[in-house]
């Protein structure tokens, strides 16, 4: 009976833990989460404060989405080689610092530098997912990472409501980034006191020319993809960056199959298992970023151009909770899914309600409760959605490599929603109100009509991918 009582109290114990550092890793996600969402409504303000051109002032988010790109796919496999503890503590040291520059920053390059160090914060969500492979049992893992991917839409829907309340009240920036940098220091704590590293190590070398051979393509095609219509799709800028994206990723695709223990496994990218995986988070994230943008301009479109409804900064995060509310409900539920129907089957089913989502209000978008319908059963559809992408990642791969896995994952995502914006911008800019540059109701009834097709091909990938994944074992 003591045998019994010790062995039940050791388990309570490691439950406890295992849920404080899950505590810990949604907490450091919705801190990542919120410093990417806060800056985009105060682009407006900081083109007057700073005296600056619309071009000058994106590169205020320019530069953390290019600075993110290049640090997930480095800092994942380097959690994979060193222990993701101390590169999720670096990441969230480095947006800590990056928070305190921008928070004191006098100059529109300064603000910039610290916002390139915020931007390398988006390696910790795939560092999270391998930490949680490692140390959660099984029967856990999908409701934990589920947990931690909602917290991306839970901290988008925070830093609107945080920036629509701050610009009420002052014209400046500093408060919302000191407010990142204070969320930032508790979450350093409490995962410094409560996660622990115990995962394999991959152990050997960094492979230093496909690390930079690999931030090179990847830096020429996101500033192509971002800066493309302000640019011009067919301007010099943007031929010569998508030239130098093939040629570049000819050669450390070269340098990768040459390596023993290169950057980047590319099996991890194209494999059986993985092409799929990396194909439906490119859908989804192309679906997920473009709504958010979408859904915000939409908002704060005055109802004299014959739609919108005229709403603020503060008036769209507050549309956007029950999306929240919804996303963390689905997340908690999606291990549950996950056990009858299998991550990819789950990861369907999630991608179909979002499509549902976004097809609901491409059609009826006349009143806020159409808005507030479609955006609940989007939450519905993205938590189940995101916790099935993460197990997908990373289930068929050796737990030494589930960091760079989910890693590669996140970062076919940020290329969707990147994609998407550009997409999503030229059509709002192209399809206008007579001679105005006021969007037509059509330009966001066609967009939503994209994002929701996008979806759709997301669930369909993920059908596929369960034929192709039949016969084939599972790995770690």
């Amino acid at each position: 009976m003591a045998g019994v009582a010790v062995a039940e109290l050791g388990a309570a114990r490691q439950s406890r833990q295992l849920w404080l550092t899950l505590f810990a890793l949604s907490m450091a996600g919705m801190v990542v989460s919120v410093q990417q969402t806060v800056v985009i409504p105060l682009l407006p303000r900081m083109m007057v404060t700073f005296g600056v051109s619309v071009d000058e002032v994106a590169w205020v988010f320019t530069a953390s989405l290019l600075v993110g790109a290049v640090a997930t796919p480095l800092l994942s496999r380097l959690g994979d080689m060193y222990g993701k503890k101390r590169m999720i503590l670096f990441t969230v040291g480095l947006l800590v610092l990056g928070s305190v520059i921008c928070a004191v920053s006098l100059t529109l390059p300064v603000l910039i530098v610290g916002r390139a160090l915020q931007g390398a914060s988006a390696a910790l969500i795939p560092l999270a997912i391998g930490m949680i492979r490692d140390s959660f049992p099984a029967h856990r893992v999908m409701t934990a990472i589920g947990v931690v991917s909602a917290t991306m839409g839970v901290g988008g829907n925070i830093g609107m409501i945080v920036t629509g309340l701050i610009a009420d009240r002052t014209p400046s920036h500093h408060p919302v980034f000191w407010i990142t940098a204070g969320l930032g220091v508790v979450a350093v704590v409490l995962i410094a006191l409560s996660a622990h590293d115990t995962g394999i190590r991959a152990g050997g070398r960094l492979d230093f020319v496909g690390a930079l051979l690999l931030s090179a393509w990847l830096v020429c095609l996101l500033l192509a993809v971002s800066k493309g219509n302000d640019w011009g799709w067919s301007s010099p800028r943007v031929t010569a960056l998508f030239a130098a994206t093939a040629a570049i990723c000819a050669v450390w695709v070269f340098s990768q199959l040459r390596l023993r223990a290169p950057m980047v496994r590319l099996d991890l990218l194209v494999g059986r298992r993985s092409l799929p995986a990396n194909l439906a988070a490119l859908l989804l994230g192309f679906a997920m970023f473009g709504s958010f943008t979408l859904v915000s301009s939409f908002v704060q479109t005055p109802p004299s151009a014959g739609y919108g409804f005229g709403g603020s900064v503060l008036d769209v995060g507050l549309y956007a909770l029950p999306s929240t509310v919804t996303m963390l409900l689905s997340s908690f539920m999606a291990g549950r899914i996950s056990g009858r129907l299998g991550a990819a089957r789950s990861l369907a089913v999630g991608a179909g309600i979002t499509a549902a989502a976004f097809g609901w209000f491409a059609i009826f978008n006349t009143s806020v409760l159409d808005l507030i319908g479609a955006n609940t059963l989007q939450g519905l559809g993205f938590g189940i959605a995101y916790a099935a992408l993460g197990t997908l990642a990373v289930q068929h791969v050796p737990m030494d490599q589930s960091g760079i896995a989910s890693g590669v994952n996140s970062l076919v995502r940020s290329i969707g929603g990147s994609a998407s914006g550009a997409v999503t911008a030229a059509l709002l800019t192209s399809i206008t109100i007579g001679n105005s540059a006021v969007p037509a109701r059509g330009a966001y009834v066609l967009s939503f009509t994209i994002v929701a097709v996008s979806a759709v091909a997301s669930a369909l990938v993920a059908l596929a991918a369960v034929a192709m994944a039949r016969g084939v074992p599972e790995v770690g």
